[in-house]
């Protein structure tokens, strides 16, 4: 069974569910998670888990999901994984931990894409599962909301250093989300009348002290102006240091950097940014894209005019010609597996190559030296063989390697130089990218 991953679809947002409770560990295992999972096959529909992943994969069923707990508790490891063949997709976790003190169980739900939560109804099951797991499973807080608002919002920690955010956890009210369980920790810290008179749609006092909180009856309009003034009314009521109006103008602003914007890119870069824009948290997408949208890279100067060209001055022109193949045949070999159409070496590889490199910020923690060396003739040898295999070009060998030319068109390419202020650094392999000199060469093809 092959799951749906969440980064198998288009990039965009989720909703993201976190939730820890506390359980009774003297009872039978099956027992305790009883209400748990009689919860979400009640309520889950649409995006129900139907594989369950522990020490191998298996389809969904309460069996499988106690044999695979009972497989992961042989080797201390407490989670397992929760996800669906079909869209929608789910990146889930079920975690439990007996060692703590009372024994928790932890539940991770990201279910993409969050459009898939406009339904009022859908989003009511939602809200009536996470009410059932609460009223079970005491917390200290539990969340769902949109994954890239999250995000903004600076959830988990919120400004705090990884350390004190573990050590406190959702200490205070940081921030209100769509659906919020407070604990009665929280809530008596609030205070239970003023929790409760909380101006939001659904505010429920749960038998165990825990009170539920959402703002808005539906999840996927979050962002528009009526639910964020209601998540900034229940906000400014739960925290009454907060003013109410810099908690709306936050939300607003949060609201302005995800709505959605136009992509203008260069066309010949289209193809390039467009895989930039997938390759950032969904949070920053827009913000890329506008970015992006008034960038634009320098004109590629790594030419010279036909009578400008450089005569080849190696003794041996074949032997040096083997070496740039060789050269990029070292790139195949670094890239074949993260970039597969290396192989081809035809000019949509290489802006695979340029996406993949830009992806993993290749020039990060690499020596100069070690770049300058090796992969600086790889990259000018491959581009090169680009050049020359599908621009009718022919290679000018030249001692230094800088200065090596691939002859096409009405113009002579530098690709080995291109190659080395492409390698600079993550901003210079967009600046310089291998994409745009192939196309810049393809138009003075004739």
């Amino acid at each position: 069974m092959k799951v749906l991953s969440v980064h198998d679809l288009k990039p965009e947002d989720s909703l993201l569910l976190t939730f820890d409770g506390v359980y009774k560990a003297r009872t039978a295992l099956k027992t305790r998670l009883a209400p748990f999972l009689d919860a979400l096959e009640k309520n889950a529909g649409g995006w129900m888990p139907d594989v369950i992943r522990g020490k191998r994969q298996r389809k969904y069923s309460r069996s499988s999901f106690f044999q695979a707990l009972g497989e992961n508790d042989e080797d201390n490891d407490p989670g397992i994984g929760l996800y669906r063949t079909e869209w929608p997709a789910l990146d889930g976790c079920f975690d439990r931990w007996l060692s703590r003190k009372p024994p928790q169980l932890g539940v991770f739900l990201r279910v993409q894409p969050l459009s898939f939560f406009a339904d009022e109804q859908r989003c009511l099951h939602f809200v009536e599962m996470v009410r059932a797991w609460a009223s079970h499973y005491p917390v200290s807080h539990a969340e769902a909301h949109s994954t890239a608002d999250s995000n903004l919002a600076g959830s988990p920690c919120f400004g705090r250093d990884d350390q004190t955010c573990f050590r406190d956890g959702f200490d205070k009210i940081y921030e209100v989300f769509w659906l919020n369980v407070f604990g009665p920790k929280l809530v008596e810290e609030v205070g239970r009348e003023r929790m409760l008179s909380t101006p939001a749609w659904r505010v429920e006092e749960l038998p165990n002290g825990c009170v539920l909180l959402v703002t808005w009856p539906t999840a996927a309009d979050f962002a528009s102006e009526e639910a964020r003034l209601a998540q900034a009314r229940a906000h400014a009521h739960l925290r009454p240091d907060l003013d109410f109006d810099t908690v709306l103008r936050t939300l607003r602003e949060r609201s302005a950097t995800l709505a959605p914007v136009e992509p203008r890119f260069p066309p010949d870069l289209a193809p390039l940014l467009s895989r930039v824009v997938d390759a950032v948290a969904v949070h920053e997408r827009q913000r890329t894209i506008t970015e992006l949208n008034a960038w634009r890279p320098p004109e590629p100067e790594e030419w010279l005019p036909l009578d400008a060209a450089l005569p080849p001055d190696v003794a041996d022109p074949e032997r040096v010609l083997e070496q740039y193949r060789l050269h990029a045949e070292y790139l195949v070999a670094l890239l074949h597996t993260p970039v597969p159409s290396v192989f081809k070496s035809t000019p949509e590889s290489l802006t695979d190559v340029d996406a993949y490199f830009w992806r993993d910020d290749f020039t990060r923690g690499r020596s100069r030296e070690a770049i300058d060396e090796h992969l600086v003739p790889a990259v000018g040898a491959y581009l090169g063989q680009v050049l020359v295999h599908h621009l009718d070009g022919r290679w000018i060998p030249r001692k230094k390697l800088l200065e090596a030319q691939v002859l096409a068109g009405g113009r002579v390419w530098l690709p080995m130089k291109r190659a080395w202020r492409y390698l600079r650094s993550r901003q210079s392999l967009l600046d310089s990218s291998l994409t745009q000199l192939y196309r810049e060469a393809e138009r003075h093809r004739s």
